[in-house]
């Protein structure tokens, strides 16, 4: 079973920017789509992300296009997600997860089957 260990969450003013970090444990990153969500108190966790395992195919949540980047560096076992001109509505615990079989890229939780603790960033006004 992979492990998934996120870091790079923070408090940041508006219109700030972080970048997440997801470093995943094992030797078969690059067979793993992977993602990141989000989950704010009271809400739905939420798709923002999806790289694939090459990274030619990504995906973005409709409240991040234009703002955040994924990606993924495979020597490392890591995925990034680069986030520029933060909003308060950002806020919220993001998480990674994979996706190990099958791996096409998928924007619902319940198809990724490994995921890390959570980083919170929290965004202020």
């Amino acid at each position: 079973q992979v492990q998934l260990v996120e870091s790079g969450g923070g408090l940041v003013q508006a219109g700030g920017s972080l970048r997440l970090s997801c470093a995943a444990s094992g030797h078969t990153f690059s067979s793993y789509t992977m993602g990141w969500f989000r989950q704010a108190p009271g809400k739905e966790r939420e798709f923002v992300a999806g790289i694939n395992l090459t990274g030619s195919s990504i995906f973005y949540g409709d409240s991040v296009k234009g703002r955040f980047t994924i990606s993924r560096d495979n020597a490392k076992n890591t995925v990034y997600l680069q986030m520029n001109s933060l909003k308060p509505e950002d806020t919220a615990v993001y998480y990674c997860a994979a996706r190990t079989s099958p791996t096409y890229l998928s924007r619902h939780p319940n198809d990724y089957d490994a995921w890390g603790q959570g980083t919170q960033v929290t965004v202020s006004s």
